[in-house]
């Protein structure tokens, strides 16, 4: 089976629908393909009940679409997804679900990208032929387990966090989160409110500040150089939580929002960890050397029982394994080779979104750039 279009779209992620709605407000045909049974399924079937998007909704919206009026600053999990539902609708955007792409391949005679995915429901194979390719599958797309002696020998329940709903299941438990970032500290504030014994493994420095700090500062930066804004957050910071380093969190060296801009790594928006944190409710722990059993033993030589493992510890790109020509573009972990705002764009008409690492607001730029350079080879 066969299908011609203008431009192929892998993946139906927030970053996807924000692509073809573009595509759609400048007349460019498409063809949207996901594997999975739903557009973005992170968020439908992989994250946990608590969650809320973890910057104002102005910094949040995809393009063309604004949240109600009534809508709440910081938009819960739920609602997001009626966003994205409504969004689906406005832009009449038709996935083709349970399609997975296995291959694809630039032809450079015929000046086309030839892409082979298999539809899962009907045991088909489609190659479809388009002159533009948008890798939009997202940095989250396979879960990220760290190599660790003993894990596979783990008495207890190991989990990743794209599996973890909430704290209910492990009231009474000991239950150790291993990664510090927004997700880990609010799985570890979750678990500890529903009664687990909770640990986390806090393994590098991390910046920690509140809701209105990092709102503060994603305003400001836009009138105010990236330094002077961090300057100002990292006071606050300090302000509010004080001295971390004898609760065994440190801070970066360089400021939370140019620590996002080089590295795409954010800072932790605290829920009430820190508070149960300096309570000891939730116990901070150093690296994982070994497991033995049931028995955690961390650098310094302290060792622990625990009868589950959570690990928050992010996700990873698999584009490599199916984008044959895609060395213009992306580096061996599947993420873009040139740094943001950039990064964007590859060679032959392909392009990627939602891969570096911006959240929602890079997606709504990645999005309208890519739709406007497409138009722009057209013409």
């Amino acid at each position: 089976m066969e299908e011609k279009t203008v431009v192929l779209i892998v993946g139906a992620g927030p970053a996807g629908l924000a692509t073809a709605a573009c595509l759609t407000q400048l007349s460019i045909p498409y063809v949207i393909v996901e594997r999975e049974d739903c557009s973005a399924s992170l968020w439908r079937n992989r994250a946990y009940d608590r969650l809320k998007l973890h910057l104002a909704k102005e910094f949040c919206e995809l393009p063309y679409m604004s949240y109600p009026a009534e809508a709440p600053n910081y938009i819960p999990k739920d609602q997001f997804i009626r966003y994205l539902d409504n969004y689906i609708e406005r832009f009449n955007i038709r996935p083709k679900y349970h399609t997975e792409v296995k291959s694809c391949t630039y032809d450079q005679d015929k000046q086309c990208w030839f892409t082979l995915a298999h539809d899962m429901a009907t045991s088909v194979d489609v190659r479809y032929t388009s002159r533009f390719l948008v890798v939009a599958s997202g940095e989250n797309s396979a879960e990220n387990i760290p190599t660790i002696h003993g894990l596979n020998g783990f008495a207890g329940e190991t989990i990743h966090s794209s599996r973890y709903k909430s704290g209910t299941a492990y009231s009474r438990k000991k239950v150790l989160v291993v990664g510090c970032g927004n997700s880990g500290m609010e799985i570890a504030y979750d678990l500890a409110s529903h009664g687990a014994n909770t640990t986390i493994v806090v393994r590098s420095p991390v910046h920690v500040v509140t809701k209105e700090i990092i709102r503060c500062g994603v305003t400001l930066v836009q009138y105010m150089p990236m330094n002077t804004v961090d300057d100002l957050l990292v006071r606050m910071s300090n302000s509010v939580f004080g001295d971390l380093s004898r609760h065994g969190i440190v801070r970066p060296e360089i400021g939370p929002l140019l620590l996002k801009a080089k590295t795409g790594r954010s800072a932790v928006i605290d829920v009430g960890t820190i508070g149960l944190i300096k309570k000891g409710t939730i116990k901070v722990v150093g690296n994982i050397s070994t497991i033995k059993g049931n028995i955690v033993e961390f650098d310094g030589r302290k060792a622990s029982t625990f009868d589950a493992i959570v690990f928050a510890t992010g996700y990873k790109s698999t584009a490599n394994t199916w984008l044959k020509n895609g060395e213009s573009m992306l580096n061996g972990d599947g993420l873009p080779k040139k740094e943001f705002p950039n990064h964007w764009k590859g060679a032959n008409g392909l392009y990627c979104a939602g891969l570096a690492k911006r959240g929602l607001a890079g997606i709504a730029m990645d999005s309208r750039n890519i739709a406007n350079d497409i138009l722009s080879s057209l013409h």
